[in-house]
């Protein structure tokens, strides 16, 4: 059966701004420190110690007593790596996902663990990818990143050995999709980057927004990304994203970032959008009165998103094959195969159209009407940090 499930975290009355639809269903006697923690859903207690809001990482705090508690099915399961304790195991996966990373991915992972090389490539990447558990899974995060890969060794030329892979499915602990490891896989992304690099930046997960602290968002929201950890270590927000992978590019230097995620229009908070339907850069500086950086060391960075910061993004299984994917991920991958030498103009026109080719025959089609309670929604968006003529300039990576 066909399906579409929305990639966004919403808020709701009575949930802070860093929680999740999970988070409803915790009640904690303490703010912080040791704590017994109650499960609304399902009825069980556990001990946990609760990391304080200014906590980078797990540190060596110990998440349950697993040997005299029932693990609470919001808190479990956990595995130990040294100091760390990370989310591992199923995570709302099957057996079959499972399967097909160790098939087609587990020789990247064991490839990217190493996390250093001797030879000097031109070329790296970062795929993540976090299927999440329960209400909030995802199930086409495995085919998102299976198809990411493979279009980056095939049709532009990537080492294997060059691309990170992140997923909860791997035994390496420095390969699941904690924020922690996100963000230590994005400095290595950039890490003594020189002119001609080649740089890929992939995540296909949950994306969300909270309100704008800095002042320095026009729309009064800061742009952000989940990871697997997110109800306990908080989003990755689009400052942090800015900050550690724009930053640092040099002249020569050129990073691209496509993410699949809601509201991840500005995710990168570049200094310029494409407005698809005239054509022309938009400014999108700091609305700020005080200097905020958000431009590059002389580089060029270029953000495809799945869709604008007001809009959600989805999964999909319209598009055939077997089971999901995400709408932008999959349009992406079939534009580069079947154009080659495809313009960021031509790209972004044909997934535009493509996503009104669908919507337009789930309307005149009763039998998906029934199967899709609603349309996709979503207008792939393009930003960059400096301007560029998209009708000319042809897609790389």
């Amino acid at each position: 059966m066909m399906e579409a499930s929305s990639k966004c975290r919403r808020y709701r009355k009575g949930v802070s701004v860093n929680g999740c639809y999970a988070s409803k269903y915790i009640s904690s006697s303490q703010s912080n420190g040791e704590a017994k923690v109650t499960c609304r859903c399902c009825k069980e207690e556990c001990q946990c110690l609760l990391p304080s809001r200014t906590n980078s990482h797990f540190g060596n705090s110990t998440l349950g007593s697993h040997s005299s508690k029932k693990e609470c099915g919001i808190c479990c399961p956990v595995k130990k790596f040294g100091s760390k304790l990370l989310k591992l195991g199923n995570l709302g996966g099957s057996n079959k996902d499972e399967n097909l990373l160790s098939g087609s991915l587990s020789h990247s992972m064991l490839s990217s663990s190493a996390f250093s090389s001797t030879s000097r490539y031109n070329k790296r990447a970062v795929l993540c990818g976090v299927s999440y558990r329960r209400k909030l899974r995802l199930r086409g995060i495995i085919n998102d990143i299976t198809n990411m890969k493979e279009l980056l060794i095939k049709n532009f030329d990537f080492p294997n050995e060059c691309i990170r892979i992140l997923t909860e499915h791997g035994e390496n602990g420095n390969l699941i999709p904690t924020k922690h490891n996100i963000m230590e896989s994005l400095k290595w992304l950039v890490k003594d980057a020189e002119p001609g690099d080649s740089l890929v930046f992939y995540f296909s997960g949950h994306g969300s927004q909270q309100p704008d602290l800095k002042e320095d968002e026009i729309d009064g929201f800061d742009e952000t990304l989940c990871p697997v950890d997110y109800l306990i270590e908080g989003m990755i927000i689009d400052n942090e994203i800015n900050s550690t992978i724009v930053w640092p590019l040099k002249k020569g230097v050129t990073l691209h970032a496509i993410v699949d995620a809601c509201h991840s229009g500005t995710i990168l908070d570049l200094l310029f959008v494409y407005n698809q339907e005239s054509g022309i850069w938009e400014d999108n500086k700091p609305p700020s009165k005080e200097p905020i950086r958000k431009h590059s060391s002389g580089g060029l960075a270029i953000c495809l998103s799945a869709c604008e910061d007001n809009q959600t993004a989805c999964d999909s299984s319209v598009f055939g094959g077997k089971g999901m994917n995400g709408v932008l991920t999959y349009l992406f991958t079939k534009a580069i195969r079947e154009y080659p030498g495809i313009t960021y103009g031509r790209l972004l026109q044909n997934m535009h159209e493509e996503i009104k080719k669908i919507n337009r025959s789930k309307c005149n089609n009763r039998i998906l009407q029934h199967i899709f309670n609603r349309k996709i929604a979503q207008d792939p968006l393009l930003s960059s940090s400096e301007k560029f003529d998209v009708s000319t300039t042809m897609f790389s990576l």
